[in-house]
């Protein structure tokens, strides 16, 4: 028989807590004859899936003592919802449940669903959460202690589930929705992964899990889809096997940020606009600081609007960097017409 499905929707300001599991630590079979579909080890961890009171936007973020867990756990579609999928995962709970909300049925009707066929839903732990903000939420009762969740609604009105299992300590849930609600009740919120993230380090700073740490992911999408998938995830992210993954999320998601105004400054070049391109990049070299992709690329840029004289303090200092060879990266671009054919110009922007 299925375990009955635990849903907390927050409302307000009040976050409601499912108590730590106490269940055994005995592995379940998998329900059905497709034993594949499960592991049979536990992807103890601890993650977060949200939706943006403000943007819509859905995400989510997880770190466990397991390689890769961002593959495993970590599922989000634009314009229908996010899914974590953990403790003795079965995977198809994700592409399932999504699959389910995208057919019109809320995340806690999805989650229930599933849990109704699954015979070995004692051992699940998941979290679901869709584009109209609507949660579901199951810890079932032989996830390895110290198990839980925790829901809730912060002051924005973005909506959340904090869920963790085999964690040293039975706080962690409650630790990371605080960490949460604190993120989003700031003056000036910060973006939906960098709240994800502070979510993550709260938990760890209360335990984590039991074994240590190992991977992390997080996952954004947009609040609609564009139709391409590839515009839809706006952070996608993941440390496959690190001493300190979620410091090391720390790291590549302030790099990723820098590639956005990258991305941007590239844009107002097209644009005819480098005076914004210029604020754009300023901002890249701010969080990436001495990269030297972010330097040579943003000189290059600067020379096809003519701004040569300021493009060359960038080059001089993207030429610092003897890993890559950027004076021959640099006279291989007028081929691909990327800068202009002219001689004297490549031999003046090599010096």
């Amino acid at each position: 028989m299925a375990a009955a499905l635990t849903l907390f929707i927050g409302c307000a300001t009040e976050r409601n807590a499912a108590g730590p599991a106490t269940g055994g630590s005995g592995l379940v079979r998998a329900g059905g004859a497709d034993h594949g579909r499960t592991s049979r080890r536990p992807v103890s961890t601890y993650s977060i899936v949200a939706r943006d009171g403000k943007t819509g936007d859905m995400g989510v973020a997880v770190q466990s003592h397991w390689f890769s867990v961002g593959s495993i756990v970590a599922w989000a579609e634009a314009g229908v919802g996010a899914v974590a999928t953990q403790s003795l995962v079965d995977v198809r709970y994700a592409p399932g449940g999504l699959a389910l909300i995208r057919g019109g049925r809320t995340a806690d009707q999805a989650l229930a669903a599933l849990l109704a066929t699954d015979d070995a839903a004692a051992v699940r732990q998941v979290a679901m959460i869709d584009a109209a903000g609507r949660v579901g939420a199951h810890t079932g009762e032989k996830c390895i202690p110290e198990a839980g969740h925790s829901t809730g609604r912060a002051k924005d009105g973005t909506v959340y589930s904090c869920q963790a299992n085999l964690m040293r300590n039975p706080t962690v849930p409650q630790s990371m929705a605080s960490a949460f609600d604190e993120a989003c009740a700031a003056a000036k919120p910060a973006p939906l992964a960098e709240r994800l993230l502070a979510a993550l380090i709260a938990a760890q700073a209360d335990g984590g899990d039991i074994r240590g740490k190992q991977s992390a992911a997080i996952l954004v999408v947009r609040a609609t889809t564009t139709g391409r998938p590839w515009e839809d995830r706006l952070v996608d992210l993941r440390i496959e096997d690190h001493a300190e993954p979620v410091q090391e999320m720390q790291r590549l998601l302030r790099l990723h940020r820098a590639y956005e105004h990258m991305n941007a400054g590239d844009k107002a070049i097209e644009e005819k606009d480098p005076d914004s391109a210029m604020e754009e990049y300023n901002a890249a070299r701010a969080l990436a600081p001495g990269n030297a992709e972010v330097l040579f690329w943003s000189a290059v840029s600067l020379v096809t609007v003519g701004r040569v004289n300021e493009a060359l303090p960038l080059l001089a200092e993207a030429y610092k960097d003897t890993q890559g060879d950027w004076r021959e990266t640099l006279r291989r671009l007028p081929k691909a017409g990327l800068l202009p054919d002219d001689p004297a110009l490549i031999e003046k922007l090599t010096r």
